[in-house]
């Protein structure tokens, strides 16, 4: 009997000296958690419920961030696409990427461009994908094109890389991007999912029913790409500056809730699917929106060439693995910070500390102070040349390189940026000032505007 005791005890001790040796099945506790970002673009926080909206326009969304740490006081590092998604995906201001507009050189009389891309602007730039591949993770985005399309070096670092039609919606990314983690579901994965849904270039492929129009409305406006684009090139011609009736004004807004409320129709169908793989419990999820979309609030339609914010809160909310209870962050952030986020979260040591420059902010789901100044840039089509500052202490300041214009807010007292104060309060203004040319300094150098022109994004542009 002592014999096959000992002869037992041999053997197990055996197994457990080679068993670690041995190729190990992955397991919850020794796999790498995987990570996904969910990018709704054009999405102005005000016009979600969980930011304090009164229509219920994204019940499956609302339901999803109440499970989820949401960060209520996001700045977005520029008010349009292309700039924005690159510096997501780098941590590097618009300026240090280069990636500002779609064309990094224009000549008005040939109308032949060189597409501004990532690899020829800053080929020393490595993205959160990269990183990512670099570690063994299946790498896949898939989108709606246009502002995110690989032309620019979005796909720098994805195995996998998508794009439904230009400014396609969820409903082309979404059965992409299933049938693509149903194939890489058993391994690491990053997966970047867009869509343009609730965009002014996007059109329900249903058409319209107007759920949420005041009727009757009496206006001249259908809803459309079109009519769209002819407000935002309106705008821009006259400095900015539309006139709207209140009917129509109402009008575009209802038009973009009904977008908004499609659009959580396809992110419950990706949710209800990813559930049942089971891979949540070892998922971070990121759900955010790159900038927001103005309707008149400073008498304008569209996004891009202004900083307010109207266009640069932005949605950002947080799910680690298991986690059910939702809690709400009242501090500054931006989604500058993603990528410095991101690693810390999947237990990665960040390989390019010097080029990120956005903050970790996850000691914030510990309950601790990570909110910082905010620097946000947008040089749109050549139109403009902006840079703004907005701190903690919810103080911004817009500084306009082309014209010279300094507009300073208090946030606190004017939170719908009415009220420029910098005439009132030039001490403030000052200090901001100096912060923010200091920064410019520090990433570009430039206090002056570059030369206004004209750079297209769209076909109908620069003519």
């Amino acid at each position: 009997m002592k014999t096959k005791v000992l002869i037992a005890v041999i053997l197990l001790t055996i197994v457990i000296i080679f068993s670690k040796y041995l190729p190990q099945k992955a397991t919850e506790s020794n796999k790498k958690s995987n990570l996904i970002i969910i990018s709704l673009d054009g999405l102005q926080a005000k016009h979600l419920n969980s930011y304090g909206y009164t229509l219920n326009t994204t019940p499956n969304l609302d339901a999803f961030l109440s499970q989820s740490t949401l960060f209520t006081k996001t700045i977005s590092p520029s008010s349009w696409t292309v700039p924005t998604h690159m510096s997501i995906f780098t941590s590097m201001y618009p300026s240090e990427h280069k990636v500002i507009n779609k064309f990094s050189d224009y000549d008005m009389k040939t109308k032949k461009g060189v597409i501004a891309n990532l690899k020829k602007l800053s080929p020393d730039a490595v993205t959160l994908a990269e990183v990512l591949k670099n570690e063994g993770y299946a790498t896949g985005g898939f989108t709606g094109d246009a502002g995110v399309g690989p032309q620019f070096g979005f796909d720098q670092g994805f195995d996998t890389y998508f794009e439904t039609e230009t400014f396609g919606g969820m409903d082309g990314s979404v059965p992409k991007a299933i049938e693509w983690l149903t194939q890489n579901k058993d391994k690491p994965f990053f997966l970047f999912l867009h869509g343009y849904d609730v965009h002014g270039q996007h059109e329900p492929k249903d058409g319209f029913d107007y759920r949420y129009v005041n009727k009757p409305y009496t206006g001249k406006y259908t809803g459309s790409k079109v009519e769209q684009g002819k407000l935002r090139e309106e705008a821009l011609a006259n400095g900015g500056m539309l006139k709207m009736s209140d009917e129509d004004v109402a009008f575009w807004r209802a038009i973009y809730d009904e977008k908004i409320n499609k659009m959580d129709l396809e992110f419950k169908s990706f949710m209800d699917q990813i559930k049942e793989m089971d891979i949540l419990d070892n998922t971070v999820v990121m759900i955010i929106s790159d900038h927001g979309t103005e309707f008149f609030e400073h008498k304008s339609i569209d996004h891009g060439a202004t900083l307010y914010g109207e266009l640069v809160n932005v949605l950002f909310a947080i799910r680690q693995p298991r986690q059910e209870e939702g809690r709400k962050v009242d501090q500054l952030v931006s989604t500058f910070d993603i990528m410095p986020t991101a690693l810390d979260l999947l237990g990665i040591n960040n390989p390019v500390p010097q080029q990120t420059k956005g903050a970790n902010i996850v000691p914030a789901l510990k309950g601790e102070n990570v909110a910082h100044d905010i620097y946000i840039e947008t040089d749109y089509r050549l139109y403009t040349f902006k840079r703004s500052l907005q701190t903690p202490d919810n103080w911004k300041l817009i500084l306009t390189l082309d014209s010279g214009k300094k507009e300073l807010y208090n946030l606190n007292d004017d939170p719908n940026e009415l009220k420029n104060l910098i005439e009132e309060n030039p001490e403030k203004g000052f200090e901001l000032e100096q912060k923010l040319l200091t920064h410019i300094e520090a990433t570009s150098g430039q206090r002056n505007a570059s030369q206004l022109g004209c750079s297209p994004v769209y076909g109908d542009q620069c003519k």
